[in-house]
């Protein structure tokens, strides 16, 4: 089962959409502004990959916060900050099989798919 959250307009999740098709992989979308994934599944997002990795401070989401909540996504409850806020989420997060990554890379998924 292979699946990618992220949103729509995100180029990087075009990318991974777009590559997914050409090779006629079949994938489940999950929009995380329409679908928040549960806390349990930020968690262990947060938890295998590192907080650092998980939030996206290229975004606007990012660039519209305090220094207080730019702090406590990176060092404090990094899930609750992305719960609260999912665009904040680095994009696309990948869940294939026994492979978690986030972003697109053509190189890694098609070592991922092969």
């Amino acid at each position: 089962m292979t699946t990618i959250y992220g949103i729509p307009n995100c180029d990087s999740v075009k990318k991974a959409r777009k590559w997914l098709e050409e090779k006629n992989i079949e994938y489940d979308f999950v929009d995380v502004r329409e679908n928040t994934p549960a806390a349990s599944h930020i968690s262990h997002w947060v938890t295998a990959l590192g907080a650092e990795k998980m939030v996206n401070k290229r975004s606007t989401t990012w660039k519209n916060m305090s220094e207080d909540e730019r702090l406590q996504a990176q060092t404090g409850d990094t899930v609750s900050v992305l719960l609260a806020n999912p665009t904040l989420i680095k994009r696309p997060v990948l869940e294939h099989n026994e492979v978690l990554d986030v972003g697109f890379k053509a190189d890694a998924y098609a070592t991922y798919f092969s």
